[in-house]
């Protein structure tokens, strides 16, 4: 079992910077980590993924050159550092980890745990 939950989310004003943390426990070994996120009357869509060993990250477009991936060494901790927010980034955040991970998947089905989720909102 692994347990997830995220934190750091909160009402920023457009242009301005949130960092999102994800504490992992449990059977974390070898989980390949990602953020997904999902605004109101929209489904849930892909952000960033990390392999295992945090060697290979991929991003949405959409956020690609204003939101980095990483984590501390012991890879109990993900972040989620997003810097020039916009309004359309506003939404709730989810951190998720999958098993056999040693490539990156955008896909939330290959994904076997998530966490609670934290809310981001960007104001214009």
């Amino acid at each position: 079992q692994v347990q997830l939950v995220e934190s750091g989310g909160g009402l920023v004003q457009a242009g301005n910077s949130l960092r999102l943390s994800c504490a992992a426990s449990g059977r974390t070994f070898r989980y390949a980590m990602g953020w997904f996120r999902q605004a109101p009357g929209k489904e849930r869509e892909f952000v960033a993924a990390a392999n295992w060993s945090g060697g290979i990250i991929i991003y949405a477009d959409s956020v690609k050159g204003r939101f980095t991936m990483s984590s501390d060494n012991a890879k109990t901790m993900v972040f989620l550092q997003m810097n020039s927010l916009k309004p359309e980034d506003t939404a709730v955040y989810y951190c998720a980890a999958r098993q056999g991970g040693a490539g990156t998947s955008s896909t939330s089905r290959d994904y076997n745990y998530w966490g609670q989720g934290t809310q981001v909102t960007v104001s214009s």
